[in-house]
C-alpha cells in the first residue's frame, strides 16, 4: 500500500490524476471515481490503514465523502495519518473546518476554480512541481471547460478537450496528456487528434438535432424544466437545448441505463446544484447532478411520461419572424398571435381570442406562451392563415 489519489472520473477529476503522474510518478496510485464510489475505496483505505497501522497519504479531489468518512478522516489525521481533500464545490465547503480540507468555488474575484487549478497551485506552492507553459495552458482550458467559461470566451479548444477524454480510455487519455506536458513547451492538440473531434462536432450535431424533437416541458416546483432521455453529449446537449428554449430555466438529461440525471442550466438566475441536493446530489450553480430516487423517478419520469415532446419555432420563416407579431402553435393545436397592442404593450391572442395579461417586451410575452402553453413558432402559411381567418371573422 502506497500514498493514492482519489479522484473523479471526469475531465477536471481526470486532470487531477494526471497533475498527480506527473507530480508523483510511480509512488501514487490513482483511482477514478463516480461519485457513488468515493465512500466505499475511503472507507477500504481506512481499514486497511488501520489493520496494518500505516500512514499513508490520501489525496481527494473534485469529490467529496459522507459524514461517518469526513470523522473518520479527520481521526486517521489526530493519529498521524495524511489527509489532503481538494474541491470546489459550494457544498463542500464545510471540509474548510479541518486542516485538511481546501475547498473553494473561486480562485480570485469573479474567476471560478476548478479542482484541477487548486490542486495545480497546491503542488507548486508545495514545491512539489515546477509550473510551466504546458502545465498553464493545459490547467487553464481543464477550468474553463469545468466552469463554463469556455463558452463566454470562445474556448473552443477547452471543449475539444473534453471531448477528447471521451473519445478514448482514461488510461489512453491520461498517458498521452502525460506525455505531452512532459515533453512540450506548449500544450496542443496533434494534426490526427484535430481531424478526429471535427468528425465528432459533427456526430454531436446529429445528435442534439435528433435529441431536441423528443424533449418535453413541465414544472419541478417553481421551475420550467426541459426533460430528454440521452446517454451522450450531456453538456453539449444541455447547452445547445438551453440555447434553443431560453424560456426554460433548466434542462433535465436521464441517462436511465446508470440511473443518473444531469442539470444544466444558461441562466445566471438559476442554480441547478439547489434542484440536485433535492435529490440528494450536487455539482454546481450551472451544471449538477443526481441519482434516479424514486422520489426522482415520480417527478421526471413518471409525472412528464404523457407529456408531449416541445413544439420546435420554425427555423427557416421569411414573414413569421419573431418581431413585432408573430404565430405559434402547440401540439394540441392551440394557435396563438403575439402582437404589439395599445400603448406599446405586448398581447397575446389564444385561438383568436385575446388573453387579459399585456407585457412590456416581445420577449417577455413570448416567455410566457412558451412556459404556459408549451408553443412554437409556426411557419409561414400559419401566420396568413391565422390573419385572414382573424380578418373575415372582422368584417
Amino acid at each position: 500500500m502506497q500514498d493514492q489519489l482519489c479522484t473523479h472520473n471526469d475531465l477536471d477529476g481526470v486532470s487531477c490524476g494526471i497533475l498527480a503522474k506527473y507530480a508523483f510518478n510511480d509512488k501514487i496510485d490513482v483511482y477514478y471515481h463516480s461519485v457513488n464510489s468515493l465512500d466505499y475505496h475511503v472507507e477500504r483505505f481506512l481499514n486497511e490503514a488501520s489493520e496494518k497501522k500505516t500512514k499513508h497519504e490520501l489525496y481527494i479531489t473534485d469529490l467529496s465523502v459522507n459524514k461517518e468518512n469526513e470523522l473518520r478522516l479527520n481521526e486517521y489525521v489526530s493519529n498521524g495519518g495524511e489527509i489532503q481533500l481538494i474541491d470546489h464545490h459550494k457544498t463542500a465547503l464545510h471540509f474548510n473546518e479541518y486542516n485538511w480540507g481546501l475547498v473553494q468555488v473561486e480562485e480570485s474575484h469573479g474567476k471560478l476554480a476548478s479542482a484541477t487549478s487548486l490542486f495545480y497551485k497546491y503542488l507548486v506552492e508545495k514545491n512539489i512541481i515546477k509550473p510551466t507553459n504546458a502545465l498553464d495552458e493545459y490547467v487553464e482550458l481543464v477550468r474553463q471547460y469545468d466552469t463554463w467559461e469556455w463558452e463566454k470566451n470562445e474556448n473552443i479548444s477547452a471543449k475539444r478537450l473534453n471531448d477528447l477524454l471521451y473519445m478514448q480510455s482514461i488510461e489512453e487519455f491520461e498517458e498521452k496528456m502525460l506525455d505531452r506536458l512532459e515533453q512540450n513547451d506548449h500544450f496542443t492538440f496533434d494534426e490526427f487528434e484535430e481531424k478526429i473531434l471535427d468528425i465528432e462536432e459533427k456526430k454531436t450535431e446529429r445528435y442534439i438535432r435528433r435529441k431536441r424533437k423528443e424533449l418535453v416541458q413541465t414544472f419541478i416546483g417553481d421551475l420550467c424544466v426541459g426533460i430528454v432521455h440521452a446517454e451522450s453529449y450531456h453538456s453539449e446537449l444541455g447547452n445547445a437545448l438551453g440555447k434553443d428554449y431560453p424560456h426554460l430555466d433548466c434542462i433535465s438529461i436521464l441517462n436511465m441505463g446508470n440511473k443518473k440525471i444531469s442539470f444544466r442550466t444558461i441562466h445566471d438566475c438559476v442554480d441547478v446544484s439547489e434542484l440536485a441536493s433535492k435529490y440528494g446530489g450536487g455539482g454546481h450553480a450551472k451544471a449538477a447532478g443526481c441519482q434516479i430516487t424514486k422520489e426522482a423517478y415520480k417527478e421526471f419520469v413518471q409525472k412528464p411520461f404523457s407529456i408531449k415532446p416541445l413544439k420546435e419555432d420554425a427555423r427557416h420563416n421569411r414573414y413569421n419572424n419573431k418581431d413585432r407579431c408573430a404565430h405559434y402553435e402547440n401540439k394540441e393545436d392551440e394557435q396563438f398571435l403575439i402582437y404589439n397592442g395599445k400603448k406599446e404593450q405586448f398581447v397575446i391572442e389564444k385561438n383568436h381570442v385575446l388573453l387579459p395579461e399585456a407585457y412590456p417586451s416581445f420577449e417577455l410575452a413570448e416567455r410566457f406562451l412558451k412556459r404556459s402553453y408549451s408553443a412554437g413558432l409556426s411557419k409561414d402559411e400559419k401566420l396568413m392563415s391565422y390573419l385572414i381567418k382573424s380578418y373575415e371573422q372582422n368584417k
